[in-house]
């Protein structure tokens, strides 16, 4: 007889919270925490796109709140959390999804688009983070962050050199998060995808120069969203449970 827990209910009773869940990776996400039997808090800017993220989640095995938010908006972290944990839903899992970039060289990269780079990429999700934390070591609870990083954090991308250096940050924040937490059974890992087609870069893979780009990748192709299913999974469930201040790298070997 198997012993293996239901996927269904691999994350029965827990609630997680997805930033950047409007669309591409975000969404996703959302939807395998979903599946795994989580209460799932769908976070972004565009809330008709969550709307319509929650209708589709609708019916799944456990509840879907809308948050219309902006990460960057650092003051009014603390009264989204107090939303949610009002609708019964403290939450259990973090997922560090929001992110954005700027495409240019460095001699030509503005304070401006740095700043919106570092503002959304690093400073945004570790005071997500901690606030998370707090509520989770008030609670005397364990729980779980998922920062999502990229593999620019170890990997040197031409023209997002500033992508690059908010995305290792996030490599050096979880582990100095996870060190810290570690005694309230807060886990903080990584992960860090490789290219995935999204809604942000659909239209290059359609260039000749996208076409190139994808050519001088070992398996000539572009990862997949469910590739990273398992390693989201095992950070976020009881398989994860001593797993703390890693890093996975998913990215269908592009960069080995």
């Amino acid at each position: 007889m198997s012993m293996q827990q239901d996927p269904s209910k691999l994350l029965s009773g827990m609630t997680g919270f997805v930033t950047g869940a409007s669309s591409g990776l975000g969404a996703h996400f959302a939807t395998v925490l979903a599946d795994a039997g989580a209460n799932v808090v769908i976070g972004a800017r565009r809330k008709e796109k969550l709307d319509g993220l929650s209708q589709r989640l609708d019916g799944s095995a456990g509840k879907i709140m809308v948050v219309e938010m902006d990460v960057n908006d650092t003051a009014k972290i603390s009264s989204i959390f107090d939303a949610i944990e009002e609708q019964g839903l403290p939450v259990d899992i973090l997922v560090n999804n929001a992110g954005m970039n700027v495409v240019a060289p460095a001699l030509e990269l503005t304070p401006e688009g740095y700043d919106q780079i570092l503002n959304t990429n690093t400073k945004a999700p570790f005071f997500m983070a901690t606030e998370a934390a707090r509520r989770m070591i008030t609670r005397k609870q364990p729980g779980r962050i998922i920062n999502i990083a990229s593999v620019g954090a170890s990997n040197v991308l031409p023209g997002l050199t500033a992508y690059c250096m908010s995305k290792s940050a996030i490599l050096m924040m979880s582990r100095g998060l996870s060190r810290e937490w570690s005694r309230h059974m807060i886990n903080v890992n990584t992960i860090c995808p490789g290219y995935i087609e999204t809604e942000i870069n659909d239209f290059w893979w359609k260039t000749d120069g996208g076409k190139k780009q994808m050519e001088s990748f070992p398996r000539r192709r572009l990862a997949e969203a469910s590739d990273l299913d398992s390693a989201l999974l095992m950070f976020a469930g009881p398989g994860g449970k001593g797993i703390t201040g890693s890093s996975i790298t998913v990215d269908d070997g592009q960069f080995t």
